[in-house]
């Protein structure tokens, strides 16, 4: 079966509104249901409990309250890198920005000013730089970390479409990471400003940051802007600044010749946050 087949069921389903009830759901404290919901999913995807810093299941009175748990004190110890990987997941893709265009898989593209919401001023500052693009699948841990130390300058919600992001997806939905809902996180580093985008899916009831709290609901409809230069916002490298209420994907923005990636990387490979992802270039 081809990729396009295989996603031309969820061009036909209702995902706005299935995401809606789930993220419903998630949020709801329903005492053993939601333990016997939290303890089969679990088991289903292998969800590693020994290094959440409360692996007692029954500790978690809602299913967003599992799915966003923290990790114990050291789990995920930061390399001796320049940037480290934000996140615990696989590498979709990542590499060279064309111009203004980003590889999402083989036959398909899409530019940095649709992913940015259509600036095209602040897509320019990533002409010809690099990019990550990071899955998250459910078993993963779902708290975002700062691949390096940045000043928050500018957040942007998206609103969008809610495919699944997951491989087959990439590889059948033309566009894809620039068509769904997203939350484009703008820093200014040491190297000039990088991008975190936080990239919703079906089921994916909502994103979060820490400087905002919950970004969405509420779905408007149309594109929110937030402008935070003058205030000083600053995260370190390994510093929480989000998480998904169920799983998706990160993708990230450097400018050019801001950094090489670590050569070990590759894609498909899988990562875990804190890891080196890649060093400064002179």
């Amino acid at each position: 079966m081809s990729d396009r087949l295989a996603v031309l069921s969820q061009y036909l389903l209702p995902k706005q509104a299935l995401t809606a009830l789930a993220g419903k759901l998630a949020s709801a404290q329903a005492g053993g249901l939601t333990t016997s919901v939290i303890r089969w999913f679990v088991a289903r995807y292998g969800v590693n409990m020994a290094e959440a810093a409360d692996p007692d299941i029954a500790a978690y009175a809602s299913f967003n309250e599992f799915f966003t748990r923290p990790l114990k004190e050291g789990a995920r110890p930061l390399a001796n890198a320049d940037f480290v990987c934000p996140v615990d997941g696989a590498i979709s893709q990542f590499g060279a920005i064309e111009r203004d265009r980003i590889f999402q898989a083989k036959g398909h593209g899409y530019s940095t000013t649709a992913l940015v919401g259509g600036d095209a001023a602040l897509a320019s500052k990533f002409e010809n730089g690099v990019f990550a693009t990071l899955y998250l699948s459910p078993k993963d841990y779902h708290r975002i970390h700062m691949p390096c130390a940045g000043k928050l300058t500018r957040m942007i919600h998206v609103p969008g479409d809610l495919f699944s992001v997951n491989p087959v997806t990439a590889r059948g939905v033309p566009g894809l990471f620039a068509r769904n809902e997203r939350v484009v996180c703008v820093f200014e580093g040491e190297r000039g400003p990088f991008v975190m985008v936080l990239v919703g899916a079906t089921i994916v009831g909502s994103m979060a940051t820490v400087w905002h709290g919950v970004v969405n609901p509420p779905r408007p409809g149309h594109l929110r802007d937030w402008r935070y230069e003058d205030q000083d916002l600053r995260y370190r490298q390994g510093d929480e600044m989000g998480r998904f209420l169920l799983g998706s994907t990160v993708v990230m923005l450097f400018p050019r010749a801001a950094l090489g990636f670590n050569p070990d990387w590759a894609p498909q490979g899988a990562i875990r946050m804190g890891e080196a992802m890649g060093r400064r270039l002179a």
